[in-house]
């Protein structure tokens, strides 16, 4: 009886660490974070995962019992690498929809809102509109894929055990926090500036004539000029997606403390 149990626990220790990794990550990923994805399917997606990815991860030997306090730091650990890993998927996702937010306010749409289903929150359409613009191509370009092939260079690099991220992880995720507000400015400074100008055309036109009703033609005639801008700056959305994807996959790599070649 005593031989079954410890194979049993062998067993679990091989499965149920990294299965925690595993589903710790695909909970608070891209895509799959939001409250439209049922917590059924990221339990089948992590089991099947984990099953799939099993033979490929490096023997799991920490010494510790699972039903101890160390092993429950183990575990607080692998949900810690496996959150972070997410989390930086999902403030990658998040700079379009600053994005969206920032030139919607500019051309007058912040009012034309819908709820975000991966926070819960009133956003403006166009940013929900740069949300699932960013998300097929983050499906396209096999960004779940890679967020698999981080988690699975997350066990060499971070074997489980009682070590888990250091601070230098913990101070890129917060970096990378900081740079999101600004990728989001660069990505909608051309919009910007093009409805600054605008605006300032209108002032200058209030100036010479006072007698003319600037918030009867001016709010439709910017929030016009608005679409057709950002229409017209749509081509570069790509350069950016590829430019902040390749960042957020060195910043996981940083966290990871890996290569990632």
């Amino acid at each position: 009886m005593d031989l079954v149990t410890s194979v049993v626990l062998e067993w679990l220790e091989q499965h149920l660490w990294p299965l925690t990794r595993v589903s710790a990550m695909i909970g608070s990923m891209a895509l799959f974070s939001g409250t439209l994805v049922n917590a059924r399917i990221k339990i089948f997606l992590s089991l099947a995962i984990i099953l799939a990815i099993s033979p490929a991860l490096p023997e799991v030997s920490t010494g510790v019992e699972m039903t101890s306090v160390g092993g429950f730091l183990v575990t607080a650990q692998q949900v810690v690498i496996g959150v972070a890993l997410g989390l930086v998927s999902l403030l990658f996702l998040q700079i379009f929809v600053l994005g969206g937010q920032v030139i919607a306010m500019q051309i007058g749409l912040g009012f034309a809102s819908m709820v975000d289903p991966t926070n819960g929150q009133q956003v403006p359409v166009i940013a929900q509109f740069f949300l699932m613009l960013a998300s097929l191509v983050f499906l396209a370009f096999d960004g779940h894929l890679l967020m698999i092939h981080m988690i699975m260079a997350s066990f060499d690099a971070i074997p489980v055990g009682m070590t888990g991220l250091d601070a230098d992880a913990f101070m890129a995720i917060a970096e990378y926090g900081s740079v999101m507000f600004s990728a989001a400015l660069a990505a909608m400074l051309s919009g910007v500036i093009a409805i600054l100008l605008i605006n300032l055309s209108f002032g200058v036109m209030t100036r010479a004539a006072p007698q003319l009703n600037i918030f009867a033609i001016g709010f439709p005639i910017t929030m016009v000029s608005g679409l057709v801008v950002l229409w017209l700056t749509m081509g570069g959305f790509i350069f950016h997606f590829e430019n902040q994807w390749q960042r957020a996959i060195d910043v996981m790599c940083t966290v990871i403390g890996s290569q990632c070649s």
